[in-house]
């Protein structure tokens, strides 16, 4: 039941429990905001500015028709025919009435399943080399050389949840806590779902790191207002900010020397919800950070193409389902904003495909969407934490390998690695 609780727990109307705090009536939501106030940062204020660029990066001839907004309605859209709508019957049939009548699979999560480690963060911003950390499922920690720090997608609770009695639970541990990360200057959020999204945790940087900037897809500032976390920027696909961030910590060497950022916001194939009643209000993104002479393409969650019920048991990259379309945006991203240093790519959560491919890459179509983004290397993101699928929770770096012989690619070009694990690029 872990992925439907996930899944479903995104539609169960919150509104009036007291347990969720992103959801809540008018006098919760004014106790959040004092309660923001009496945050404690352990650093001094930064000087930050953060402004439109003012030579724009490339972009495609038709960015500006904004295909995926919702002409007809509210909210936005994935305008490719690699989309398909996801069936909630469908879903539902699936993921629940298959958990009660023993035809969805039970994923086996005994240990030993992913190494994790406690990772290791630099003391001080002094780095020559881009060096990125998984700390489990999306999160990824990236030290830029020039001093920057980014963090994306954090979830450091127990469940991707909104409740915490319910939904899928770790299967492996959290490798830190949010006090252990030295400096958090930005926070990159790809979408609202539960596994990305997480206001306990967003709680704690603001409680340590008051001057910590979020990035978030177009929609999403007022849940963060709501909740009141401070020092917001909402980007549409292809939208792009310059970031310069003077640090001033006591004691900090290096705290008179400004950090610059390029952070771009774009697109990807997947949808949103937090609610029974906001499915696709706000926007769904991959992003692109570019500090100290590096770029991170970072995917998030996304799907690559949809793939029918017929070939539940076929591999669907074969001659029979060569003609299915694949999302065009990534090989926009590539030719536009890229090539990347480094991807972070998802490769988890992907079976059934007949109702995954829509919304999560699997490795075989991780590994198109790191030769379409022209990534130099990749990291796979997006497996290892929660069961959210029916694939063994060993599969997706077994089946990535597959996939870069297949594609004809070196093994060290697309790798993944133990949680709490630091590498240099």
């Amino acid at each position: 039941m872990s992925f439907v609780l996930s899944r479903f727990s995104r539609f169960t109307p919150v509104q009036n429990n007291r347990q969720l705090l992103q959801f809540t009536s008018r006098h919760r939501q004014r106790q959040i905001i004092q309660q923001s106030r009496r945050f404690k940062s352990t650093e001094a204020m930064a000087t930050v500015a953060i402004s439109a660029p003012s030579r724009p990066s490339p972009q495609p001839a038709d960015a500006s028709l904004k295909k995926h907004h919702n002409k007809k309605g509210k909210g936005f859209l994935n305008p490719w025919d690699s989309w398909e709508d996801m069936n909630m019957w469908a879903i539902f049939k699936w993921g629940v009435l298959g958990g009660l009548t023993g035809e969805r699979k039970t994923v086996d999560t005994t240990p030993p399943t992913v190494p994790v480690h406690k990772p290791t963060f630099l003391p001080s911003r002094d780095t020559q080399n881009l060096r990125a950390t998984w700390l489990g499922h999306a999160c990824y920690y990236v030290e830029f050389a020039g001093g920057l720090r980014v963090l994306f997608d954090p979830v450091f609770t127990q469940r991707c949840s909104p409740f915490s009695f319910m939904g899928p639970k770790r299967y492996t541990d959290m490798p830190c806590q949010i006090e252990d990360i030295p400096y958090i200057d930005v926070v990159v959020i790809s979408h609202c779902h539960y596994d990305h999204l997480s206001y306990p945790t967003l709680q704690k940087i603001a409680e340590k790191h008051r001057d910590v900037q979020f990035f978030v897809p177009l929609g999403n500032a007022p849940w963060f207002e709501r909740c009141g976390f401070k020092n917001v920027t909402e980007l549409d696909w292809w939208e792009e900010r310059e970031v310069k961030i003077t640090p001033n910590v006591a004691g900090e060497p290096n705290r008179a020397r400004e950090m610059e950022a390029v952070i771009s916001c774009l697109p990807c194939q997947h949808m949103s919800a937090r609610t029974a009643f906001d499915k696709a209000h706000t926007l769904w993104a991959s992003w692109s950070v570019e500090s100290g002479g590096k770029k991170v393409w970072f995917g998030g969650d996304t799907g690559y193409r949809a793939v029918p019920r017929s070939a539940k048991d076929e591999f669907d990259y074969g001659e029979k389902y060569a003609h299915l379309p694949h999302c065009p945006a990534f090989k926009e991203i590539g030719e536009h904003r890229g090539p990347f240093d480094l991807g972070l790519i998802p490769i988890g959560a992907y079976d059934p495909r007949w109702i995954m491919s829509p919304v999560h890459a699997n490795p075989y179509d991780a590994v198109n969407i790191f030769v379409d983004t022209k990534c130099k290397q990749a990291m796979g993101i997006h497996w290892g934490t929660w069961v959210l699928t029916e694939e063994a929770v060993l599969d997706p770096p077994k089946v990535l390998k597959e996939a870069l012989k297949w594609k004809g690619l070196e093994q060290d070009v697309f790798e993944t690695c133990d949680i709490g694990i630091s590498r240099e690029f």
